[in-house]
């Protein structure tokens, strides 16, 4: 049987106002239930696996976690998973078909868990992404985060712009199509923030 036991943080922050988040590797059968409930919902459509089992889920993260270039991390908030990040080596993914790649570069991708019964609190994905920001750009020593959502996921868009990215071009992300991984053709708004802008000084 699998090592059920969690991965170690390997990042922590406290945020004044809004708690302790955790940032550790995602374990592809520990935490496939989580993340399964997560992104089969309709809010989670541009994440593109709502049609997923929870075992299929597991297998897509099992997969993820052989690669050097692609990693999945949870975030805990006080304990309680709240988000899905996922990073990447823009260089080994699709993404470099449609823009230029520079030194320092680091992909995103990211998932937010649902509300609970009474809403998520005031600025509380803000908090979030503050802390991913810190943890790629000054933990990982990334010069910029690239990001590539869906142009029509207009809250992701308007999310990534309210935390200080700068929009980018609209591009074509090519399909991918292997025996391990299966990406239909995404038409994505790309958006980046520099980390002396994020963390000026």
């Amino acid at each position: 049987m699998a090592d059920r036991h969690p991965p170690a943080y390997v990042h922590e922050q406290t945020v004044e106002g809004f708690g302790a988040v955790g940032l550790r590797p995602l374990h592809p059968e520990g935490d496939a239930t989580v993340v399964h409930a997560w992104v089969s919902q309709e809010r989670a459509v541009f994440w593109g696996m709502t049609g997923l089992t929870r075992d299929q889920v597991a297998e897509t993260y099992a997969h993820l976690a052989t690669l050097e270039t692609h990693h999945a991390f949870l975030a805990e908030l006080d304990g309680v998973p709240v988000a899905l990040l996922q990073t990447y080596e823009p260089a080994a993914d699709r993404i470099r078909e449609v823009y230029e790649v520079r030194a320092g570069d680091i992909g995103v991708h990211l998932l937010l868990a649902p509300a609970g019964e009474g809403g998520a609190t005031p600025g509380w994905s803000a908090a979030l992404m503050g802390v991913f920001a810190s943890y790629v750009l000054l933990g990982l020593d990334r010069r910029r985060v690239v990001v590539d959502p869906d142009v029509r996921n207009t809250k992701a868009v308007a999310r990534f712009l309210r935390q200080g990215f700068e929009a980018g071009p609209v591009v074509t992300l090519p399909e991918v199509d292997l025996p391990d991984v299966y990406l239909p053709e995404k038409k994505a708004q790309l958006a980046f923030l520099h980390r002396d802008a994020a963390f000026p000084g």
